[in-house]
């Protein structure tokens, strides 16, 4: 499964050669309804084949664009994913989908650039979190949000303690010298020495870990939670390098533990950390917005998150502010109802924002530290 950061948020906006088809859907974990979501599938590509041919595509040419979805969909690992939502990108050049603990509404658009604001909530400062399981005998990486959970596909992290021991030079030269199989040894076996030694074991295997969540959480900043044994917590800590690994954890053997289960441990771990950075966000707000470093004006706005000099930007949901805007010149125009070749702005200044390093908050209106749709902290 593709994990949605920053990064991949970056490369979809950069891609403009359309068109370019967006999908959005509803997925179900269980029941009936999950043979339904093939079905439901088909029918949203149908309709983008419909919207590609009105822009004046030939048959031909939507069949290729849409190939590699219809590939997706007959996949027979489709019907394994469980997933709650589907959010699918394709273009003459790229396919892309992500599957997420987040349920979208059912949404198809084809324009020049890809539609992404059903993604940014995922984004925003209270949207995801990771938890990482650790057993020396199995890792599990799970993306959650305040709903649901998804585990994530790991890829260049042993499986097992016993994987990184027989990989290392050390390890491989005691099994020539002492006959210990390479094939399954057991995990009695690979921790047999001092305590010492043992310890050290478990490094090279937290090391390995860790390494395997660098490139693949680089630049996030979404909180993560370590679930193990309690004697584990201060070993990995020792290791890891990922700045947001929360100092609270959970106990207990995570092997025991479902997706589920752990979902709601990490969540009343992460969720005072979610509470508090909102608040001290409305509230860094609230103290400058007599002193120039703050606005809830659109024409201020804008050109700041473009220009990477929005810290904190609190948008609301479901609002589309529609009009144009030159980063080249900062000239903006604004429009009441949409018109060819606009873009919601209120949606750019949180993508913009995103990509510059700030922090998006997507609050419902009565949540707002001010009255408007939009309300930004500025850097400088």
């Amino acid at each position: 499964m593709n994990v949605l950061t920053r990064n991949n948020l970056k490369s979809l906006m950069e891609i403009h050669q359309g068109p370019c088809v967006s999908i959005f859907m509803p997925m179900h974990r269980s029941g009936t309804e999950i043979q339904q979501d093939p079905i439901r599938l088909k029918n949203l590509l149908q309709e983008a084949e419909e919207l590609l041919i009105a822009r004046g595509l030939r048959s031909q040419e939507t069949k290729e664009l849409l190939g590699p979805a219809e590939k997706f969909l007959q996949d027979s690992l489709f019907r394994q994913h469980q997933s709650d939502g589907l959010g699918m990108f394709l273009s003459p050049e790229v396919f892309r989908y992500y599957l997420l603990p987040f349920v979208f509404k059912e949404l198809v658009i084809v324009t020049d650039r890809f539609h992404i604001r059903p993604l940014l909530p995922l984004l925003s400062g209270d949207g995801r979190y990771y938890i990482l399981a650790l057993s020396q005998n199995k890792v599990r990486l799970l993306q959650g949000t305040h709903y649901s959970v998804n585990e994530v596909a790991l890829a260049d992290v042993p499986k097992d303690l016993a994987e990184t021991l027989r990989d290392d030079d050390s390890w491989k030269g005691l099994q020539m010298h002492s006959g210990i199989p390479g094939g399954k040894g057991k995990l009695s076996s690979v921790t047999h020495g001092s305590e010492a030694d043992s310890q050290e074991n478990i490094k090279r295997y937290f090391r390995r870990i860790d390494k395997g969540l660098h490139e693949l959480l680089k630049d996030e900043r979404a909180p993560l939670v370590l679930a193990g044994v309690d004697y584990l917590h201060p070993i990995y800590k020792e290791v890891n390098t990922y700045p947001h690994l929360m100092e609270d954890g959970i106990g207990g053997n995570p092997e025991h533990l479902s997706d589920k289960e752990l979902h709601g441990l990490a969540w009343t771990v992460v969720r005072p950390h979610f509470q508090k950075a909102q608040q001290e966000a409305v509230d860094r707000y609230k103290e400058f917005a007599s002193s120039g470093k703050t606005s809830n004006r659109v024409r201020r706005t804008i050109p700041a998150a473009y220009h990477g000099r929005i810290e904190l930007l609190f948008v609301v949901p479901d609002i589309q502010q529609w009009g144009t805007f030159d980063p080249s010149t900062d000239e903006i125009h604004l429009h009441k109802k949409e018109k060819t070749g606009d873009e919601d702005l209120l949606e750019s200044a949180a993508i913009q924002t995103l990509l510059n390093g700030g922090t998006v908050y997507m609050v419902e209106p009565e949540k707002m530290p001010d009255d408007e749709a939009l309300a930004a902290v500025f850097r400088y």
